[in-house]
């Protein structure tokens, strides 16, 4: 860069830091949605539709948990407190005949690292194994293939079940899975691991936790760029480049010494209270595109800098992303600087508004217990927009749909 370019940047953010510095925006600074999104957002899906969820044996489900209970912390969670969730809500029915969608409560992400990472390796199996089941005991699959049958599928890139992208696509959707819908964090557009119709939900992140280090909304925000993580996975990427497609490393030789980026490995007991004194949160790409900071930025009304090109946002139709975040191209990553200190100050003031009003936190969280326009009533939300069914969901007698003995030779061996 530059040095004159350097040092207009830099005076740019210190001005736009003295400015935010005395601006607080409070509970009534609030901004609502406009509009079919705000409408969207504060949907009640109560009444219309109803959920049957199957009773599978507990070593689908409870089992895991109480085998490492290290599952109910991780950001794959939501599959978990989905099936909470849906045990005591108003939506669920116990007459299958009249239900509109049909969940199988499978933890496919319930199988931990001795440091807490989720392995997929057996999840191809786990599913197989519960589709079975419910296929051999109930009448409901048969009779569409799934297709009137949701799974919340929430690793890195879904039902592909595999946490690097090249063999993830390499694998493709579990087979069976084709004609049912997948609620999942994983998004990006024209990609095998997402298919039409998905769900696209937030990553868990700990409500309770988040809210006992929420700061006194006085607090100016000081820290003009805000990140903490990875730039380099030495271990999964030793060449470098292919993690994160290169944008976390390009972040960290662009700005590692740039007074306007608090950035670092570290990850400090400060992290909650940090992101609540920033303006800009970044939230590039990892292994897949979405990250936990996109939950945290929200909650923390902290500007979402999203790097991670052709993404797939949770709850697109409800969540302005374009109004409450900045994207940020993968290549345009080393302009970084001149592209926060260009943006005017009153759409930084907005967006901040925005990010302020409740109802925009609420969907990006999975509490317990459930509240009014959470992301679980986010979920119900987009199931009940897909109803009905069309007429050709249902098969003829006789009719296949699905080819059982499709996918890797691994994956059809019995759990």
């Amino acid at each position: 860069m530059e040095k004159p370019r350097a040092m207009l940047a830099l005076a740019a953010a210190l001005a736009l830091l003295l400015s935010c510095s005395g601006v607080v925006v409070r509970g009534q600074d609030t901004e609502r949605i406009e509009g079919s999104a705000g409408d969207v957002l504060e949907d009640d899906p109560v009444g219309r539709l109803k959920v049957y969820v199957y009773e599978l044996p507990t070593k689908y489900n409870k089992k895991m948990v109480a085998k490492d209970s290290r599952c109910l912390s991780h950001m794959f969670a939501a599959e978990i407190f989905m099936h909470r969730f849906l045990l005591s809500s108003a939506i669920r029915t116990m007459n299958p005949e009249e239900a509109d969608w049909f969940y199988t409560p499978v933890y496919t992400t319930c199988d931990l690292t001795p440091w807490g990472h989720p392995l997929p390796f057996k999840s191809p199996r786990i599913m197989r194994s519960a589709v079975q089941f419910i296929s051999s005991h109930w009448p409901y699959w048969n009779r569409t293939a799934g297709a009137d049958h949701f799974f919340v599928v929430p690793h890195d890139f879904g039902a592909c079940f595999h946490y690097q992208e090249e063999k993830a696509i390499e694998r493709g959707i579990l087979p069976l899975l084709r004609r049912a819908t997948l609620v999942q964090t994983f998004g990006q557009k024209d990609h095998v691991c997402l298919k039409e119709g998905s769900i696209n939900i937030p990553p868990y992140a700990p409500p309770q936790k988040m809210k006992t280090h929420l700061v006194p909304p006085e607090t100016p925000r000081s820290i003009f760029v805000y990140f903490r993580g990875l730039f380099y996975d030495t271990a999964n990427d030793p060449e470098g480049g292919y993690y994160a497609r290169g944008a976390r490393a390009s972040v960290w030789e662009n700005f590692k010494n740039n007074p306007l980026f608090d950035i670092s490995t570290d990850h400090p007991p400060t992290y909650y209270e940090d992101m609540q004194r920033a303006i800009f949160c970044l939230c590039p790409l990892g292994w897949a595109p979405w990250s936990p900071r996109l939950v945290e930025a929200v909650v923390f009304g902290c500007i979402p800098v999203i790097i991670a090109d052709d993404i797939v946002l949770p709850f697109a139709d409800a969540i302005p992303w374009d109004e409450i975040g900045v994207f940020v191209a993968e290549d345009d990553v080393p302009k970084l600087d001149t592209i926060l200190t260009s943006i005017p100050m009153e759409v930084i003031l907005r967006k901040q508004r925005l990010l302020a009003n409740p109802s925009m936190k609420q969907a990006m969280l999975f509490p317990q217990p459930a509240q009014p326009g959470d992301a679980f009533h986010q979920i119900l939300n987009g199931l009940a927009r897909k109803l009905p069914h069309s007429k050709s969901v249902y098969l003829t007698p006789g009719q296949k749909a699905l080819n059982w003995t499709q996918g890797p030779k691994g994956d059809l061996k019995p759990w």
